[in-house]
């Protein structure tokens, strides 16, 4: 479970502070400074994957993007910082970014092609305060994956089945499509991505099988 720490503070203060403590994950959720879960080895093993099939895929495009290690995305209503599981960059508008040089965040959309959450205990930030934030920032594409079916059932059905939320920016809100089993992901930003649902959830089994 995600664990809330102390007083309400600002981004800066954030920044200055939290990032480089003890290797510990920080986020910033409208001031408040939550500390992260330590992720299972299944969860990080599904980023792992996610983002090797990624990186082959925008570089077989010849794309100027990049997955960095520690970015926060920053939405510029709110006192908010977030450190995505798999966050693509678009390297030639890191140009335009404020806070870039500094303090390794972005806060545009055109920075940002496709960002990942890849679903853990707290699963309701993903569903309901990232998706918000990550909409009114304009951020054209957002999968959630939720690979060990933890979400609501208003969001993954009853009873509950391992699914893969794409949700698309259309006339400023998100249009959301679900994918499980063979399912075909379906991605604007990598159209030709050729990635199953099921490829993705077994993404953390495969060596013990």
């Amino acid at each position: 479970m995600t664990q809330v720490l102390g007083k309400v503070v600002t981004f800066d203060e954030f920044v200055a502070k939290y990032p480089d403590n003890r290797g510990q994950r920080y986020e910033l959720y409208d001031g408040v400074v939550v500390e992260m879960p330590q992720p299972t080895g299944d969860h990080e093993e599904v980023i792992g994957f996610l983002a090797t099939k990624i990186t082959l895929e925008y570089s077989r495009l010849n794309l100027r993007y990049f997955i960095p290690k520690t970015v926060f995305v920053k939405p510029i209503e709110n006192e908010s910082a977030y450190s995505p599981d798999v966050l693509i960059l678009n390297q030639p508008n890191l140009v335009n970014e404020p806070l870039w040089k500094k303090t390794s965040t972005v806060t545009q959309a055109a920075s940002i092609p496709l960002v990942i959450e890849v679903v853990s205990t707290n699963w309701r930030d993903d569903y309901l305060k990232k998706y918000a934030d990550y909409e009114e920032m304009g951020i054209p594409e957002y999968w959630i994956v939720d690979y060990g079916a933890l979400g609501g059932r208003e969001f993954i059905g009853k009873p509950k089945q391992p699914t893969i939320l794409v949700c698309c920016l259309e006339e400023g809100e998100y249009r959301v499509s679900k994918f499980r089993g063979n399912d075909r992901i379906q991605s604007p930003t990598f159209p030709e991505l050729d990635l199953t649902a099921e490829q993705i959830f077994s993404a953390g089994t495969v060596g013990n099988s």
